[in-house]
């Protein structure tokens, strides 16, 4: 269900969306999806192709990016310079089921990926939750992009990143490891699994931040991933 709230989403604008999709009936559909919420989310911009909407994103500076992974190979394997060229959270939408392509996606950057058979309040709940910062997986997929994350390593000696860690209290470490298990999850539920309220929860969280040197939900997944903190 689509969470129209304010102060449930915490976006005092609406959300900023810019399109990238290689069908323009795909672009006007989610258009008027878009325009319907318009209290929520509006789109700042549209393209056919990755490479034309480049010059378009700056003066657009949109908050998320819902880009059409079913683009030519050449188009789609661009994500990662989406993600450094704008501070734009990508979503990916994809009409095939490829597990290779998707986890590349995300390991690229984007923050989820969405079936374009969705239905009408899972696109703006997935656009909702991306800009919050949050991952739009399902558990099996989250679960192969971390195996791949550990893969790649600490981006800092160990010792470093360990000593980071044993700033860590008990309670904060049970904190990260919730949330590495219940990554789809909203603040409310995560708070609610932990019994606690989700004003402790984000003052827990400013904390963890803190210690851990990263600024969001996701690099703190990330990080627990690389780190093992989440056992």
């Amino acid at each position: 269900m689509l969470i129209t709230n304010q102060n449930q989403h915490h976006v005092m604008q609406p959300i900023r969306i810019f399109i990238i999709g290689g069908q323009a009936i795909l672009i006007w559909g989610l258009k008027q999806l878009i325009k319907s919420h318009e209290q929520v989310m509006q789109v700042v911009g549209s393209a056919n192709k990755l490479n034309d909407a480049i010059a378009d994103l700056s003066a657009a500076s949109p908050d998320v990016i819902l880009l059409d992974l079913d683009l030519s190979f050449d188009e789609a394997c661009n994500i990662q310079h989406l993600v450094t060229e704008t501070s734009a959270k990508v979503l990916v939408m994809t009409r095939n089921n490829n597990q290779l392509e998707q986890d590349a996606a995300i390991l690229d950057g984007a923050r989820g990926v969405l079936g374009r058979d969705a239905m009408p309040d899972e696109f703006l709940d997935a656009i909702i939750k991306v800009h919050q910062g949050q991952l739009w997986l399902d558990r099996v997929a989250t679960g192969r992009i971390f195996v791949a994350l550990s893969r790649q390593g600490a981006a800092e000696p160990i010792d470093a990143q360990q000593s980071k860690i044993a700033t860590l209290t008990e309670r904060e470490k049970k904190i990260v490891t919730c949330i590495f298990e219940n990554s789809g999850d909203s603040a409310k539920t995560i708070a609610g699994k932990l019994f606690i309220s989700e004003s402790t929860l984000r003052n827990h969280l400013t904390s963890i931040y803190g210690k851990l040197s990263v600024s969001n939900r996701f690099e703190l997944i990330t990080y627990a991933v690389k780190n093992g903190c989440y056992l």
